[in-house]
Protein backbone atom coordinates (compact mmCIF):
# COMPACT_ATOMS: atom_id res chain seq x y z
CA UNK A 1 0.00 0.00 0.00
CA UNK A 2 3.09 2.56 1.00
CA UNK A 3 3.64 2.73 -3.15
CA UNK A 4 0.43 4.56 -3.91
CA UNK A 5 -0.14 7.77 -3.89
CA UNK A 6 -3.20 8.94 -1.93
CA UNK A 7 -5.28 10.06 -5.13
CA UNK A 8 -4.50 6.28 -6.88
CA UNK A 9 -5.20 3.69 -3.67
CA UNK A 10 -6.14 0.49 -5.15
CA UNK A 11 -9.51 -0.52 -4.63
CA UNK A 12 -8.00 -3.85 -3.34
CA UNK A 13 -6.09 -2.28 -1.05
CA UNK A 14 -8.89 -0.78 0.73
CA UNK A 15 -10.65 -3.76 0.62
CA UNK A 16 -7.63 -5.54 2.04
CA UNK A 17 -7.35 -2.67 5.08
CA UNK A 18 -11.12 -3.07 5.73
CA UNK A 19 -11.05 -6.31 5.95
CA UNK A 20 -8.32 -6.55 8.61
CA UNK A 21 -10.12 -3.51 11.12
CA UNK A 22 -13.32 -5.93 10.74
CA UNK A 23 -11.33 -8.46 12.10
CA UNK A 24 -10.04 -6.65 14.49
CA UNK A 25 -13.45 -6.18 15.80
CA UNK A 26 -14.75 -10.17 15.39
CA UNK A 27 -11.64 -11.42 17.17
CA UNK A 28 -13.43 -13.97 20.12
CA UNK A 29 -10.74 -12.93 22.99
CA UNK A 30 -8.46 -10.10 24.11
CA UNK A 31 -5.40 -12.04 23.10
CA UNK A 32 -6.90 -13.17 19.44
CA UNK A 33 -7.27 -9.40 19.04
CA UNK A 34 -3.94 -8.17 20.10
CA UNK A 35 -2.80 -10.58 17.53
CA UNK A 36 -4.96 -9.71 14.93
CA UNK A 37 -4.04 -5.82 15.10
CA UNK A 38 -0.22 -7.03 15.06
CA UNK A 39 -1.06 -9.25 11.91
CA UNK A 40 -2.50 -6.42 10.05
CA UNK A 41 -0.30 -4.55 10.50
CA UNK A 42 2.06 -6.37 8.54
CA UNK A 43 -0.63 -8.01 5.75
CA UNK A 44 -2.49 -4.26 4.97
CA UNK A 45 0.06 -1.44 5.98
CA UNK A 46 2.95 -2.50 4.49
CA UNK A 47 5.55 -2.89 7.13
CA UNK A 48 7.66 -6.45 7.64
CA UNK A 49 7.35 -6.46 11.36
CA UNK A 50 4.99 -5.00 14.11
CA UNK A 51 4.96 -4.90 17.78
CA UNK A 52 1.98 -4.72 20.04
CA UNK A 53 3.40 -2.97 23.43
CA UNK A 54 0.06 -3.08 25.96
CA UNK A 55 0.07 -0.70 29.30
CA UNK A 56 -0.21 -3.07 32.13
CA UNK A 57 -2.02 -2.00 35.26
CA UNK A 58 1.26 -1.31 37.22
CA UNK A 59 1.49 1.15 33.94
CA UNK A 60 4.49 -0.46 32.68
CA UNK A 61 4.12 -1.69 29.20
CA UNK A 62 4.43 -5.34 28.01
CA UNK A 63 5.17 -7.17 24.47
CA UNK A 64 1.97 -8.85 24.15
CA UNK A 65 1.28 -9.42 20.47
CA UNK A 66 4.71 -9.74 17.39
CA UNK A 67 3.93 -10.72 13.59
CA UNK A 68 6.72 -10.67 11.13
CA UNK A 69 9.18 -12.69 12.43
CA UNK A 70 8.64 -15.86 14.58
CA UNK A 71 13.34 -14.90 16.33
CA UNK A 72 12.23 -11.72 17.28
CA UNK A 73 9.04 -13.09 18.57
CA UNK A 74 10.66 -15.60 20.65
CA UNK A 75 13.02 -12.91 21.72
CA UNK A 76 11.01 -10.07 23.16
CA UNK A 77 7.18 -11.40 23.41
CA UNK A 78 5.87 -10.63 27.34
CA UNK A 79 8.92 -8.42 28.29
CA UNK A 80 8.37 -5.65 29.72
CA UNK A 81 9.14 -1.78 29.38
CA UNK A 82 9.36 0.97 32.07
CA UNK A 83 6.80 3.73 31.40
CA UNK A 84 9.16 6.74 31.75
CA UNK A 85 11.49 4.83 29.29
CA UNK A 86 8.05 4.73 26.67
CA UNK A 87 7.07 8.74 27.86
CA UNK A 88 10.72 9.44 26.49
CA UNK A 89 10.65 7.80 23.06
CA UNK A 90 6.58 9.33 22.72
CA UNK A 91 8.25 12.98 23.70
CA UNK A 92 11.40 13.35 21.33
CA UNK A 93 11.69 12.72 17.49
CA UNK A 94 9.04 14.04 14.82
CA UNK A 95 5.35 14.58 15.03
CA UNK A 96 2.94 13.03 12.15
CA UNK A 97 -0.24 13.64 13.58
CA UNK A 98 -0.40 11.35 16.25
CA UNK A 99 2.38 9.09 15.19
CA UNK A 100 6.41 9.93 16.78
CA UNK A 101 9.02 9.47 14.30
CA UNK A 102 12.37 8.89 15.79
CA UNK A 103 14.92 9.39 12.77
CA UNK A 104 18.46 6.70 13.05
CA UNK A 105 19.92 10.06 13.99
CA UNK A 106 18.17 10.41 17.06
CA UNK A 107 17.40 7.26 18.13
CA UNK A 108 20.62 5.76 19.14
CA UNK A 109 20.69 7.25 22.36
CA UNK A 110 17.68 4.48 22.80
CA UNK A 111 19.32 1.67 22.21
CA UNK A 112 20.66 1.26 25.82
CA UNK A 113 17.06 1.91 27.50
CA UNK A 114 14.73 -0.77 28.84
CA UNK A 115 12.13 -1.20 25.97
CA UNK A 116 11.93 -4.25 24.15
CA UNK A 117 13.53 -4.16 20.65
CA UNK A 118 14.76 -5.96 18.50
CA UNK A 119 17.95 -4.77 15.94
CA UNK A 120 17.70 -4.92 11.85
CA UNK A 121 21.01 -5.12 9.48
CA UNK A 122 21.32 -2.86 6.12
CA UNK A 123 22.75 -0.16 4.41
CA UNK A 124 22.77 3.07 4.83
CA UNK A 125 20.26 5.23 3.67
CA UNK A 126 21.05 6.32 -0.16
CA UNK A 127 17.95 9.06 -0.18
CA UNK A 128 16.20 11.34 1.99
CA UNK A 129 13.01 9.55 2.37
CA UNK A 130 15.38 6.07 2.42
CA UNK A 131 14.24 3.62 5.39
CA UNK A 132 17.14 3.56 7.86
CA UNK A 133 17.03 0.30 9.98
CA UNK A 134 17.19 2.40 13.30
CA UNK A 135 14.60 4.47 12.59
CA UNK A 136 11.33 4.14 14.75
CA UNK A 137 8.14 4.96 13.90
CA UNK A 138 5.50 4.42 16.61
CA UNK A 139 1.23 4.64 16.98
CA UNK A 140 0.37 5.91 19.92
CA UNK A 141 -2.86 3.92 21.09
CA UNK A 142 -5.18 5.81 23.23
CA UNK A 143 -9.33 4.71 24.69
CA UNK A 144 -11.94 6.11 22.87
CA UNK A 145 -12.72 9.52 23.98
CA UNK A 146 -16.49 11.55 23.97
CA UNK A 147 -17.06 13.51 20.98
CA UNK A 148 -15.38 16.87 20.70
CA UNK A 149 -13.35 15.87 24.13
CA UNK A 150 -9.43 15.38 24.72
CA UNK A 151 -7.86 12.09 23.42
CA UNK A 152 -8.23 9.39 26.04
CA UNK A 153 -6.09 7.44 27.78
CA UNK A 154 -3.22 5.79 27.04
CA UNK A 155 -3.30 1.62 26.48
CA UNK A 156 -0.67 0.58 24.45
CA UNK A 157 1.33 1.79 21.64
CA UNK A 158 1.66 -0.06 18.41
CA UNK A 159 5.39 -0.06 16.70
CA UNK A 160 6.69 -0.44 13.35
CA UNK A 161 9.58 -1.65 11.18
CA UNK A 162 10.91 -2.48 7.61
CA UNK A 163 8.42 -0.39 4.99
CA UNK A 164 8.47 -3.27 2.45
CA UNK A 165 9.22 -0.37 -0.28
CA UNK A 166 12.05 0.68 1.54
CA UNK A 167 11.27 4.38 2.52
CA UNK A 168 9.71 6.15 4.97
CA UNK A 169 5.46 6.44 4.42
CA UNK A 170 4.18 9.48 2.78
CA UNK A 171 0.86 11.01 3.44
CA UNK A 172 -1.42 8.20 2.86
CA UNK A 173 0.55 5.70 4.94
CA UNK A 174 0.92 7.96 8.19
CA UNK A 175 -2.74 8.53 7.65
CA UNK A 176 -3.42 4.67 7.30
CA UNK A 177 -1.27 3.88 10.35
CA UNK A 178 -3.06 6.75 12.15
CA UNK A 179 -6.57 5.18 11.23
CA UNK A 180 -5.53 2.13 12.20
CA UNK A 181 -3.95 2.76 15.59
CA UNK A 182 -7.49 4.65 16.21
CA UNK A 183 -9.34 1.38 14.64
CA UNK A 184 -6.85 -1.03 17.17
CA UNK A 185 -7.66 1.40 19.95
CA UNK A 186 -11.32 0.99 20.31
CA UNK A 187 -10.86 -2.99 19.20
CA UNK A 188 -9.05 -3.70 21.97
CA UNK A 189 -11.46 -1.47 24.46
CA UNK A 190 -14.44 -3.43 23.64
CA UNK A 191 -12.34 -6.71 23.87
CA UNK A 192 -11.54 -5.64 27.30
CA UNK A 193 -14.72 -4.77 27.86
CA UNK A 194 -16.41 -8.27 26.70
CA UNK A 195 -13.29 -9.82 28.83
CA UNK A 196 -14.98 -8.26 31.75
CA UNK A 197 -18.26 -8.83 31.07
CA UNK A 198 -17.81 -12.23 30.04
CA UNK A 199 -15.80 -12.62 33.64
CA UNK A 200 -18.72 -11.14 35.13
CA UNK A 201 -21.59 -13.33 33.91
CA UNK A 202 -19.83 -16.25 34.34
CA UNK A 203 -18.96 -15.36 38.31
CA UNK A 204 -22.77 -14.31 38.79
CA UNK A 205 -23.84 -17.56 37.22
CA UNK A 206 -22.04 -19.52 39.52
CA UNK A 207 -23.05 -17.44 42.49
CA UNK A 208 -26.53 -18.14 41.23
CA UNK A 209 -25.70 -21.86 41.88
CA UNK A 210 -24.42 -21.67 45.27
CA UNK A 211 -26.99 -19.86 46.81
CA UNK A 212 -29.94 -17.32 46.60
CA UNK A 213 -27.94 -13.84 47.28
CA UNK A 214 -27.00 -13.81 43.57
CA UNK A 215 -29.83 -11.10 42.48
CA UNK A 216 -27.51 -8.65 44.28
CA UNK A 217 -24.31 -9.42 42.17
CA UNK A 218 -26.11 -9.39 39.09
CA UNK A 219 -27.94 -6.36 39.85
CA UNK A 220 -23.73 -4.77 40.74
CA UNK A 221 -22.59 -6.14 37.19
CA UNK A 222 -26.02 -5.31 35.67
CA UNK A 223 -26.14 -1.38 36.48
CA UNK A 224 -22.36 -0.91 36.54
CA UNK A 225 -21.55 -2.19 33.35
CA UNK A 226 -19.29 -0.21 31.30
CA UNK A 227 -21.57 -0.41 28.17
CA UNK A 228 -25.17 -0.54 28.00
CA UNK A 229 -27.90 -3.46 29.32
CA UNK A 230 -31.42 -4.20 29.29
CA UNK A 231 -33.79 -6.56 30.62
CA UNK A 232 -36.82 -7.37 28.61
CA UNK A 233 -40.04 -9.87 29.09
CA UNK A 234 -40.12 -13.13 27.13
CA UNK A 235 -43.90 -14.52 25.65
CA UNK A 236 -47.27 -13.19 26.36
CA UNK A 237 -48.71 -9.87 25.31
CA UNK A 238 -45.96 -7.66 26.53
CA UNK A 239 -42.95 -10.10 24.99
CA UNK A 240 -40.13 -7.83 24.33
CA UNK A 241 -41.30 -4.89 26.51
CA UNK A 242 -38.22 -2.87 28.14
CA UNK A 243 -38.60 -3.66 32.34
CA UNK A 244 -35.02 -2.48 32.99
CA UNK A 245 -31.78 -0.55 31.86
CA UNK A 246 -28.61 0.16 33.29
CA UNK A 247 -27.36 4.07 33.21
CA UNK A 248 -25.03 3.14 30.31
CA UNK A 249 -27.51 2.26 28.29
CA UNK A 250 -29.78 5.49 29.20
CA UNK A 251 -26.82 7.87 28.64
CA UNK A 252 -26.48 6.22 25.15
CA UNK A 253 -29.91 7.14 24.07
CA UNK A 254 -30.42 10.50 26.30
CA UNK A 255 -33.67 8.61 27.60
CA UNK A 256 -34.30 8.08 30.99
CA UNK A 257 -34.98 4.93 32.80
CA UNK A 258 -38.20 5.83 33.73
CA UNK A 259 -39.48 6.47 29.85
CA UNK A 260 -37.48 3.36 28.62
CA UNK A 261 -40.04 1.42 30.36
CA UNK A 262 -42.52 2.62 28.08
CA UNK A 263 -41.13 0.83 25.21
CA UNK A 264 -39.39 -2.25 23.94
CA UNK A 265 -36.68 -2.54 21.37
CA UNK A 266 -38.85 -2.74 18.11
CA UNK A 267 -40.20 0.82 19.53
CA UNK A 268 -36.40 2.30 19.07
CA UNK A 269 -34.99 0.79 16.79
CA UNK A 270 -34.91 2.50 12.97
CA UNK A 271 -37.32 2.37 10.39
CA UNK A 272 -34.93 0.82 8.17
CA UNK A 273 -33.19 -1.99 10.74
CA UNK A 274 -36.74 -3.26 12.36
CA UNK A 275 -36.21 -6.64 9.70
CA UNK A 276 -32.85 -7.10 10.97
CA UNK A 277 -34.04 -6.75 15.05
CA UNK A 278 -37.02 -9.33 14.00
CA UNK A 279 -34.59 -11.57 12.66
CA UNK A 280 -32.09 -11.96 15.34
CA UNK A 281 -32.84 -14.56 17.47
CA UNK A 282 -33.64 -14.46 21.47
CA UNK A 283 -31.13 -16.98 22.52
CA UNK A 284 -27.05 -16.03 21.61
CA UNK A 285 -28.78 -13.87 18.72
CA UNK A 286 -26.49 -10.86 17.82
CA UNK A 287 -27.38 -8.09 15.39
CA UNK A 288 -25.89 -4.28 14.47
CA UNK A 289 -28.62 -1.80 14.12
CA UNK A 290 -29.45 1.85 14.82
CA UNK A 291 -31.53 3.00 17.80
CA UNK A 292 -33.52 6.20 17.93
CA UNK A 293 -32.04 8.67 20.78
CA UNK A 294 -34.15 11.17 22.55
CA UNK A 295 -33.54 13.73 19.89
CA UNK A 296 -34.29 12.12 17.29
CA UNK A 297 -31.27 10.96 15.73
CA UNK A 298 -30.07 7.46 15.64
CA UNK A 299 -26.72 5.95 16.45
CA UNK A 300 -25.25 2.46 15.92
CA UNK A 301 -25.30 -0.33 18.38
CA UNK A 302 -23.84 -4.11 18.29
CA UNK A 303 -27.07 -5.54 20.34
CA UNK A 304 -26.44 -9.32 21.77
CA UNK A 305 -28.91 -11.35 23.50
CA UNK A 306 -29.06 -14.30 26.08
CA UNK A 307 -31.74 -15.89 28.20
CA UNK A 308 -31.99 -15.63 31.77
CA UNK A 309 -33.87 -16.84 34.95
CA UNK A 310 -34.99 -15.23 37.53
CA UNK A 311 -33.83 -16.95 40.39
CA UNK A 312 -37.08 -16.08 42.62
CA UNK A 313 -40.12 -16.60 40.51
CA UNK A 314 -38.27 -18.38 37.69
CA UNK A 315 -40.01 -16.72 34.63
CA UNK A 316 -37.03 -16.22 31.59
CA UNK A 317 -36.31 -12.84 30.66
CA UNK A 318 -34.04 -11.38 27.99
CA UNK A 319 -30.33 -9.97 28.52
CA UNK A 320 -30.04 -7.69 26.00
CA UNK A 321 -26.35 -6.15 26.12
CA UNK A 322 -26.29 -2.86 23.99
CA UNK A 323 -22.24 -1.71 22.81
CA UNK A 324 -21.53 1.24 21.04
CA UNK A 325 -20.08 1.10 17.36
CA UNK A 326 -20.78 4.35 15.86
CA UNK A 327 -17.05 5.31 15.24
CA UNK A 328 -16.05 1.68 13.81
CA UNK A 329 -19.81 1.85 11.59
CA UNK A 330 -18.46 5.77 10.53
CA UNK A 331 -15.12 4.25 9.39
CA UNK A 332 -16.72 1.84 7.20
CA UNK A 333 -18.43 4.18 5.46
CA UNK A 334 -15.50 6.65 5.04
CA UNK A 335 -13.98 3.64 3.67
CA UNK A 336 -17.07 2.16 1.70
CA UNK A 337 -17.19 5.98 -0.07
CA UNK A 338 -13.71 6.33 -0.60
CA UNK A 339 -13.82 2.88 -2.39
CA UNK A 340 -16.78 3.85 -4.55
CA UNK A 341 -16.09 7.76 -5.69
CA UNK A 342 -13.58 9.56 -6.62
CA UNK A 343 -10.75 11.32 -4.37
CA UNK A 344 -10.41 14.25 -6.29
CA UNK A 345 -13.90 15.72 -7.53
CA UNK A 346 -16.01 13.41 -4.68
CA UNK A 347 -18.19 12.24 -7.56
CA UNK A 348 -19.54 7.98 -7.99
CA UNK A 349 -16.24 6.39 -10.07
CA UNK A 350 -15.94 4.36 -12.76
CA UNK A 351 -17.30 1.10 -11.22
CA UNK A 352 -19.73 3.17 -8.92
CA UNK A 353 -21.20 4.51 -12.18
CA UNK A 354 -21.35 0.77 -14.06
CA UNK A 355 -22.84 -0.22 -10.98
CA UNK A 356 -26.11 2.38 -10.54
CA UNK A 357 -26.48 1.85 -14.79
CA UNK A 358 -26.68 -1.72 -14.49
CA UNK A 359 -29.12 -1.74 -11.94
CA UNK A 360 -31.23 -0.11 -14.31
CA UNK A 361 -30.89 -2.67 -16.85
CA UNK A 362 -32.09 -6.60 -17.56
CA UNK A 363 -30.80 -8.78 -20.15
CA UNK A 364 -32.84 -10.78 -22.58
CA UNK A 365 -31.95 -14.70 -21.38
CA UNK A 366 -30.09 -16.38 -24.47
CA UNK A 367 -30.98 -20.59 -23.23
CA UNK A 368 -33.80 -21.61 -25.12
CA UNK A 369 -35.57 -23.34 -22.33
CA UNK A 370 -35.12 -20.51 -20.57
CA UNK A 371 -36.63 -18.15 -22.90
CA UNK A 372 -39.58 -20.51 -23.56
CA UNK A 373 -40.27 -20.77 -19.95
CA UNK A 374 -40.40 -17.42 -19.11
CA UNK A 375 -42.41 -16.55 -22.14
CA UNK A 376 -45.18 -19.01 -21.39
CA UNK A 377 -45.04 -17.83 -18.16
CA UNK A 378 -45.91 -14.13 -19.47
CA UNK A 379 -47.32 -14.99 -22.34
CA UNK A 380 -45.50 -12.66 -24.73
CA UNK A 381 -41.21 -12.15 -25.03
CA UNK A 382 -39.68 -11.88 -21.38
CA UNK A 383 -36.50 -10.92 -19.81
CA UNK A 384 -33.68 -11.59 -16.98
CA UNK A 385 -32.15 -9.08 -14.50
CA UNK A 386 -28.21 -9.28 -13.16
CA UNK A 387 -29.79 -11.82 -10.36
CA UNK A 388 -31.68 -14.26 -12.81
CA UNK A 389 -35.38 -12.38 -11.98
CA UNK A 390 -37.75 -12.70 -15.17
CA UNK A 391 -39.68 -9.53 -15.90
CA UNK A 392 -42.45 -8.30 -18.65
CA UNK A 393 -40.75 -7.17 -21.80
CA UNK A 394 -43.81 -4.91 -22.54
CA UNK A 395 -42.36 -1.54 -22.90
CA UNK A 396 -43.19 0.35 -19.06
CA UNK A 397 -44.69 -2.74 -17.49
CA UNK A 398 -43.48 -3.61 -13.99
CA UNK A 399 -43.09 -7.06 -12.90
CA UNK A 400 -42.17 -8.94 -9.06
CA UNK A 401 -40.24 -11.99 -8.73
CA UNK A 402 -40.27 -12.54 -5.06
CA UNK A 403 -39.44 -9.35 -3.41
CA UNK A 404 -37.64 -7.69 -6.45
CA UNK A 405 -39.37 -4.93 -8.61
CA UNK A 406 -38.10 -4.02 -12.04
CA UNK A 407 -39.27 -1.16 -14.52
CA UNK A 408 -38.41 -1.65 -18.29
CA UNK A 409 -36.06 0.74 -19.63
CA UNK A 410 -36.71 1.79 -22.84
CA UNK A 411 -35.03 4.24 -25.43
CA UNK A 412 -36.71 7.12 -27.65
CA UNK A 413 -36.61 5.51 -31.19
CA UNK A 414 -36.12 7.01 -34.62
CA UNK A 415 -34.68 10.71 -35.40
CA UNK A 416 -37.92 12.42 -34.29
CA UNK A 417 -38.44 13.60 -30.90
CA UNK A 418 -41.91 11.48 -30.41
CA UNK A 419 -42.37 11.88 -26.92
CA UNK A 420 -41.18 8.79 -25.31
CA UNK A 421 -38.62 8.89 -21.94
CA UNK A 422 -35.88 6.97 -21.44
CA UNK A 423 -32.58 7.11 -19.16
CA UNK A 424 -30.38 9.47 -21.19
CA UNK A 425 -26.29 8.86 -20.84
CA UNK A 426 -24.53 11.94 -21.75
CA UNK A 427 -20.83 11.05 -22.21
CA UNK A 428 -18.63 14.12 -21.38
CA UNK A 429 -15.09 14.91 -22.78
CA UNK A 430 -13.42 18.60 -22.00
CA UNK A 431 -11.84 20.30 -25.07
CA UNK A 432 -8.45 21.62 -24.05
CA UNK A 433 -7.87 20.73 -20.89
CA UNK A 434 -4.38 18.67 -21.85
CA UNK A 435 -3.02 21.80 -22.46
CA UNK A 436 -3.91 23.83 -19.32
CA UNK A 437 -2.36 20.70 -17.62
CA UNK A 438 1.02 21.16 -20.03
CA UNK A 439 1.32 24.93 -19.85
CA UNK A 440 0.51 25.85 -16.40
CA UNK A 441 0.44 22.41 -14.31
CA UNK A 442 -1.42 19.36 -12.54
CA UNK A 443 -2.64 21.69 -9.80
CA UNK A 444 -4.77 23.59 -11.79
CA UNK A 445 -5.95 20.90 -14.05
CA UNK A 446 -7.41 19.35 -10.75
CA UNK A 447 -9.03 22.78 -10.00
CA UNK A 448 -10.96 22.41 -13.01
CA UNK A 449 -11.67 19.28 -13.19
CA UNK A 450 -13.00 20.06 -9.42
CA UNK A 451 -14.88 23.15 -10.72
CA UNK A 452 -16.26 21.05 -13.66
CA UNK A 453 -17.63 18.40 -11.39
CA UNK A 454 -19.16 21.05 -8.93
CA UNK A 455 -20.89 22.91 -12.28
CA UNK A 456 -22.20 19.79 -13.47
CA UNK A 457 -23.71 18.18 -10.04
CA UNK A 458 -25.55 21.53 -9.80
CA UNK A 459 -27.01 21.59 -13.41
CA UNK A 460 -29.04 18.53 -13.09
CA UNK A 461 -32.06 16.87 -10.82
CA UNK A 462 -32.14 15.47 -7.94
CA UNK A 463 -31.56 11.79 -8.41
CA UNK A 464 -29.57 11.92 -11.70
CA UNK A 465 -25.76 10.75 -11.60
CA UNK A 466 -23.22 12.70 -12.42
CA UNK A 467 -19.81 10.14 -12.27
CA UNK A 468 -16.75 10.68 -13.78
CA UNK A 469 -15.42 8.07 -15.51
CA UNK A 470 -11.53 8.98 -15.72
CA UNK A 471 -9.22 11.77 -16.32
CA UNK A 472 -11.53 14.62 -18.25
CA UNK A 473 -14.42 12.34 -18.93
CA UNK A 474 -17.95 12.81 -17.17
CA UNK A 475 -21.14 10.79 -17.67
CA UNK A 476 -24.55 12.22 -16.72
CA UNK A 477 -27.50 9.62 -16.08
CA UNK A 478 -30.52 11.36 -16.34
CA UNK A 479 -33.71 9.17 -15.96
CA UNK A 480 -37.55 10.40 -17.60
CA UNK A 481 -35.90 12.45 -20.81
CA UNK A 482 -37.19 12.89 -24.53
CA UNK A 483 -34.75 13.61 -27.15
CA UNK A 484 -35.42 17.63 -26.93
CA UNK A 485 -34.86 17.51 -23.18
CA UNK A 486 -31.76 15.42 -23.87
CA UNK A 487 -30.12 17.80 -26.10
CA UNK A 488 -31.46 20.98 -24.55
CA UNK A 489 -29.70 19.55 -21.18
CA UNK A 490 -26.30 18.92 -22.83
CA UNK A 491 -26.40 22.31 -23.90
CA UNK A 492 -27.07 23.71 -20.86
CA UNK A 493 -24.28 21.70 -19.42
CA UNK A 494 -21.97 22.74 -22.15
CA UNK A 495 -22.75 26.44 -21.24
CA UNK A 496 -21.93 26.09 -17.94
CA UNK A 497 -18.71 24.13 -18.26
CA UNK A 498 -17.18 26.90 -20.96
CA UNK A 499 -17.40 29.87 -18.42
CA UNK A 500 -14.22 31.06 -17.08
CA UNK A 501 -12.63 28.77 -14.08
CA UNK A 502 -10.53 30.36 -11.86
CA UNK A 503 -7.26 27.77 -11.28
CA UNK A 504 -3.64 28.90 -9.67
CA UNK A 505 -4.82 32.28 -9.69
CA UNK A 506 -5.45 32.73 -13.68
CA UNK A 507 -9.11 32.13 -15.65
CA UNK A 508 -8.71 28.85 -18.10
CA UNK A 509 -11.40 27.88 -20.11
CA UNK A 510 -12.30 24.74 -21.31
CA UNK A 511 -14.97 23.60 -23.72
CA UNK A 512 -16.69 20.35 -23.19
CA UNK A 513 -17.73 17.54 -26.75
CA UNK A 514 -21.44 16.14 -25.20
CA UNK A 515 -22.49 12.36 -26.87
CA UNK A 516 -26.27 11.48 -25.98
CA UNK A 517 -26.84 7.67 -25.85
CA UNK A 518 -30.30 5.53 -24.31
CA UNK A 519 -30.01 2.69 -22.00
CA UNK A 520 -32.65 0.32 -22.65
CA UNK A 521 -32.68 -3.23 -21.13
CA UNK A 522 -31.12 -6.00 -23.09
CA UNK A 523 -27.57 -4.14 -22.85
CA UNK A 524 -25.05 -4.06 -20.73
CA UNK A 525 -23.76 -0.65 -19.08
CA UNK A 526 -20.11 -1.17 -20.75
CA UNK A 527 -22.39 -1.10 -24.53
CA UNK A 528 -24.46 1.61 -23.30
CA UNK A 529 -21.57 3.77 -22.28
CA UNK A 530 -19.46 2.87 -25.64
CA UNK A 531 -22.50 3.85 -27.36
CA UNK A 532 -22.75 7.33 -26.01
CA UNK A 533 -18.70 7.69 -25.81
CA UNK A 534 -19.16 7.11 -30.36
CA UNK A 535 -22.06 10.00 -30.09
CA UNK A 536 -19.19 12.14 -28.30
CA UNK A 537 -17.13 11.54 -30.86
CA UNK A 538 -19.12 11.99 -33.80
CA UNK A 539 -19.98 15.49 -32.32
CA UNK A 540 -16.59 16.41 -31.77
CA UNK A 541 -15.62 16.04 -34.70
CA UNK A 542 -18.12 17.66 -36.23
CA UNK A 543 -17.09 20.62 -34.87
CA UNK A 544 -14.35 22.78 -36.45
CA UNK A 545 -11.16 22.45 -34.46
CA UNK A 546 -11.11 26.42 -33.64
CA UNK A 547 -14.76 26.03 -31.68
CA UNK A 548 -14.05 23.31 -29.81
CA UNK A 549 -13.17 24.98 -26.79
CA UNK A 550 -14.57 28.43 -25.14
CA UNK A 551 -10.98 30.12 -25.28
Amino acid sequence: METESEPYVRLASLRQLHQVMADMNTARSLADTLQTVANGVVQALGYELACVNLVRPDGDLVVAAFSGNQAAEALITGRVGSRDSWERRLSMGETWGDLVFIPHTEGWILDDDDVPQWYTDGPAPRFEDEWHPSDRLFAPMYTPSVPGGKCGELIGVLSVDRPRNGRRPGAWGREALQMYAFQAAIAISNARLRANMQRALVRLEREQQALRASEESFRQAFEYAPSGMAIAEMGGDQHGRILRTNDALCRLLGRPASAMRRYAFSDLVHPEDIGTLLRTSAEGGRAELRLGRRDGTYVWVSLRNSVVADAADGPRFLLTHVEDIEERKRRELQLAHRASHDSLTGLPNSAELRARLSSRLCQRPTHAGALESMDAAYGHPAVYDANGHGFDFRPGAESYDGFDHHVHTVAPEGERDDGAKGLAVLFCDLDGFKSINDRFGHNAGDAVLIEVARRLSQCVRDGDTVARLGGDEFVILANGLGKADAADLAVRLRNEIIQPIRAEGRAVRVGASFGIGWAHCGMTADEVLKSADERMYVEKRSRPKQHRRAG
